[in-house]
């Protein structure tokens, strides 16, 4: 006989990690949410102090730094780097985070390693606001080789018509403000995992490169009842000549200045190993800035202020100026 376990396939782990999801999905309830995970579909209702909601969503993954958590046999952050991707896109439209799913696919289901990501996840949600309200589980090892594993996430935000960050409004003379990263983030792993021997991944360079990507909902969210945002870029792939273009109009162009914040070490190695020019750096990875702010002038000592009460790093570091859209550094 040969049934779906002989196939690879255990439901019976399969509900059992369902239920160790509830439990810790239960820990990020939004008072919106109206059913808990196990159903076929998540029910949400709108905030009520929004008068005209719009629903902002996006949907991101962790690409090869998995990897990394891999080498490490270290799983119980990278589910902080999913939810940061999607809820730090969201929020560049000035939008809250409402809601998450995630999907996780892999081989051969193993419930501890899976449980421990759901705890990355969790804690990812928390730092951002929003409720774990399902997912999705495949066991397919036709498709994954063991316990290989691969996640996608799904968020949905709200925000208030009046109050969408568009970047319409930025003009010459604007300030544009970095946000410091913990350093890569979930970018750049195709290059950087070519660049770090398997057992440097296992030890000290595995451990920073498996840094969670910081979450910048709440602090952003706050800054904007004090601050006028004018435009925010998430830097991720592409860094910043591809992400921060998308946010400035077409009649305007960026100047950086690159000397002025920190920039981690581990950039220098990443740069000195692969031997790439500055420019192909700064189009791959985020360079210690891990978001990007634009405010008028009179609005910058405020805003490097309200961040320092997060607890962020923050830099002045350039200007907008008349051009065509592109950036200069």
């Amino acid at each position: 006989m040969i049934d779906y376990k002989n196939s690879g396939v255990n439901i019976d782990i399969a509900n059992d990690f369902v239920k160790d999801i509830g439990r810790l999905a239960r820990s990020t309830r939004r008072i919106e949410s109206l059913c808990d995970i196990g159903g076929f579909s998540a029910l949400t209702r709108i905030p009520k102090k929004y008068k005209e909601p719009i629903l902002v969503s996006s949907t991101d993954g962790v690409g090869t730094k998995l990897k990394v958590a891999d080498a490490l046999n270290k799983h119980d952050t990278i589910g902080i780097d999913l939810v940061a991707m999607s809820v730090n896109d969201v929020i560049v439209t000035g939008a809250e985070p409402l809601l998450f799913l995630d999907y996780f696919a892999t081989g051969k289901l193993n419930r501890k390693k899976a449980v421990d990501i759901m705890k990355g996840i969790v804690t990812g949600c928390k730092q951002a606001g929003c409720s774990l309200v399902g997912g999705e589980t495949a066991e397919m090892p036709s498709m994954y080789k063991g316990e290989e594993y691969d996640l996608a996430g799904f968020c949905v935000g709200i925000v208030e018509k009046n109050r969408i960050i568009d970047g319409r409004s930025v003009a010459a003379g604007d300030i544009v403000i970095g946000i410091g990263s913990s350093g890569p983030h979930s970018n750049g792993f195709s290059l950087i995992r070519k660049l770090f021997s398997k057992s440097e991944l296992k030890g000290k360079f595995g451990r920073i490169l498996l840094t969670p990507t910081i979450i910048y909902v709440k602090a952003i969210l706050k800054l904007m009842e004090k601050v006028r945002i004018k435009s925010i870029a998430h830097i991720t792939g592409g860094g910043f000549y591809d992400n921060i273009p998308r946010v400035v109009p077409l009649d305007k162009s960026v100047l950086i200045y690159k000397e002025l914040w920190d920039v981690p070490a581990i950039f220098s190695i990443i740069q000195k190993r692969a031997g790439i020019k500055d420019r192909e750096m700064y189009r791959t990875f985020n360079m210690g800035i891990g978001m990007v702010l634009v405010v008028s002038k009179s609005d910058v000592k405020k805003t490097h202020a309200m961040l320092k009460q997060f607890k962020l790093k923050s830099w002045t570091i350039g200007e907008i100026i008349k051009g065509n859209g592109e950036v200069i550094i």
